[in-house]
């Protein structure tokens, strides 16, 4: 064999043993002895002293035409032998996908949470992402695993540690997190999940929940306490009731629940606008669904057909009923809940926000021995507010009141209030024509659906009795026409309506953090103002002001944007002969009505609302 060829075989050799993690012995590396040379001896010391690892293999003499010795033994990939090194400590590299996948979900409730609180959520969660980032590049490159925990734990801590101290300043006190009272809730509440109760009997606040307490109610309305305690070991019972006392302290109308694939969402609609907030857990949620079912005499197996029902409950002193309504969808049961707190209620015309002119019209309608009143506007206008504000201004001892609703929303003192049920075969229509045998001087009609409760409520404003009652229209010229296609009769329509009030509800200005500014004059003009006599407009303020008042939304409550159509004989005349909406318009821009439009200017002139939220409910 060609020497050459043969010392590079070997080295081959070498190589692939080395890539198996085996040391080459002194016998496989030595090359094989070519013509003429002598084999070296097997007894000769340097067989002994060649063999990787001896403490003299560096002072041993080496023979010829033989590789030098590995100082290193080479080892591949984590070797299974104790006290040698690995290459990456597996329960560190374990801790570090802890440590990432905790920043993830931390990040994750921060977003959700600041985007339901409405607490600068693009700041907060640029600045959880970017310190979160800065401290794993820290955790992963420092040298000292210690110091690499600790800024990670730092960089983590501080701008989460931040955001709370913000964000518990805006919620109410059974909202705040990592207090002692929600600590110790928790703690109690994942304790109790393996039988551990701590606290002994009592029925402390931080062991029953928020004060509150749900009354459950039968399909006709009646209170049924064992529904009640029936829930009230359920699983997700103290979930149901903090979400629906942190609503009523929002101040919302209206909760969505929303099944997800993997969470139902929770969202609140305050002052007319939905406001996402803390989601839960498909199981929890769940839970909370059948909890609200149950109290609600629903059908806790039917899923898929829709369903309506209520409860109730006490809250500090005070009764307040809800709502329920579900549907199937893709995803699982959606159900929204509609609050109807009293004290939230309007008791009289003056709290509706009308100019003082405007306020005495309605008022003077109101007090008409006969006629008919109706309030137009979408779904969520507040028409059934003005309804009711306008019943308390009449001395309902000396008049008899009936009311016809689809609920009852409102309890009102000496006022026969009456619920349709379509499923008995109770509709408005039919209501109506019995209550007008019960001798009523007022009649309150919840809804004008059709076209026969159009005309009974059109004869009964002719013989002598004051209705009221809803439409919905856009305005109020296009109500005249909305009574007229459901087949009224104009002549009749024309003798028996008094007035119409179209109305909008829009968002007030938190006085405690709204800011002015000079507005364009082009858009002034535009508008129909005056640009010299308008120096400046008011809005909600462009970056967060920490405000506790509105929790920093810029809104606190909404007012009314109205517009009343007087019927006078003229009007009268133009309804009869069926005459075209310019016409009618034209004849009342002639007696002083104000558009909505107009209406609006004015609050957003005096600083009410802004004109952003004006042109969001108003569009012309």
């Amino acid at each position: 064999m060609v020497p050459g060829r043969s010392r590079f075989s070997s080295a081959i050799l070498l190589i692939l043993l080395a890539s198996q993690g085996l040391a080459p012995s002194r016998a496989i590396a030595q090359r094989p002895p070519g013509p003429g040379v002598a084999a070296p001896d097997a007894s000769a010391p340097e067989a002994t002293a060649s063999q990787p690892g001896n403490a003299s293999s560096s002072s041993a003499p080496r023979l010829p035409n033989t590789f030098p010795p590995d100082p290193l033994p080479f080892q591949r990939g984590n070797p299974a032998t104790p006290g040698t090194e690995w290459y990456v400590s597996l329960w560190k590299m374990l801790f570090v996908i802890g440590a990432f996948l905790g920043w993830v979900t931390l990040a994750k409730w921060v977003s959700n949470d600041a985007r339901g609180l409405k607490v600068r959520p693009v700041f907060w969660n640029t600045l959880v992402f970017a310190c979160g980032f800065v401290a794993l590049l820290l955790f992963l490159t420092l040298a000292s695993y210690g110091a690499g925990f600790f800024m990670a734990v730092l960089g983590l801590g501080v701008p989460v540690g931040a955001y709370i101290n913000e964000r518990n300043q805006r919620v109410p006190e059974s909202g705040k997190v990592l207090t002692p009272r929600h600590i110790k809730r928790v703690t109690q509440r994942f304790l109790a999940r393996f039988g551990i109760h701590l606290g002994g009997g009592d029925r402390t606040e931080d062991a029953t929940g928020p004060n509150i307490i749900f009354i459950g109610k039968t399909r006709t309305g009646k209170i049924d306490s064992t529904t009640s305690k029936q829930v009230e070991n359920s699983k997700g019972y103290m979930a149901a009731k903090e979400l629906v006392y942190d609503a009523i302290l929002r101040r919302a109308t209206d909760i969505h629940l929303e099944p997800k694939e993997s969470e139902l969402s929770v969202r609140l609609r305050i002052d007319g606008v939905m406001y996402p907030t803390e989601p839960f857990d498909r199981a929890v949620g769940d839970a909370i669904v059948n909890i609200t079912k149950v109290l609600s005499a629903m059908d806790i197996t039917e899923r898929r057909r829709s369903q309506d029902g209520g409860f109730g409950a006490q809250m500090e002193g005070r009764d307040i009923d809800f709502r329920v309504a579900s549907q199937g969808t893709r995803e699982g049961e959606k159900l929204v809940i509609r609050i109807l707190d009293q004290a939230n209620s309007v008791s009289n015309v003056a709290q509706l926000g009308m100019r003082k002119k405007l306020m005495q019209q309605i008022k003077d309608v109101t007090h008409e021995p006969h006629g008919m009143f109706i309030c137009c506007g979408p779904t969520g206008a507040g028409k059934s507010t003005t309804l009711y504000a306008c019943l308390n201004e009449i001395d309902s001892l000396q008049r008899n009141i009936i009311t016809i609703e689809d609920p009852v929303e409102y309890k009102m003192e000496n006022v026969t209030q009456i619920e349709i049920n379509t499923k008995a075969d109770q509709t408005f229509a039919g209501s109506l024509r019995s209550v007008l045998r019960q001798d009523p001087d007022v009649v309150m009609v919840g809804e004008i659906r059709d076209g026969e409760t159009a005309r009974i409520a059109c004869q009964a404003a002719n013989t002598g009795h004051m209705v009221f009652s809803t439409v919905h229209a856009n305005d109020t010229i296009t109500a005249v026409l909305r009574l007229i296609d459901l087949e009224v009769d104009p002549s009749i329509l024309a003798s028996s309506i008094t007035g119409i009030l179209g109305q909008r509800l829009a968002r007030r200005l938190c006085p405690e953090c709204k800011e002015s500014y000079k507005p364009n004059p082009e858009f002034v003009k535009k508008a129909g103002l005056p640009v010299n006599k308008i120096e400046t407009f008011c809005r909600p303020p462009k970056e967060s002001a920490n405000c506790a008042n509105c929790g920093d939304l810029g809104y606190k409550g909404r007012v009314g944007v109205f517009e009343f159509l007087d019927i006078g004989e003229r009007i009268q005349d133009l309804i009869r002969d069926s005459a075209a909406v310019s016409a009618i318009r034209a004849e009342a821009r002639k007696n002083g009505m104000l558009s909505m439009k107009e209406e609006g200017l004015r609050l957003v002139i005096h600083g009410v609302t802004s004109m952003d939220e004006l042109q969001r409910v108003v569009r012309k």
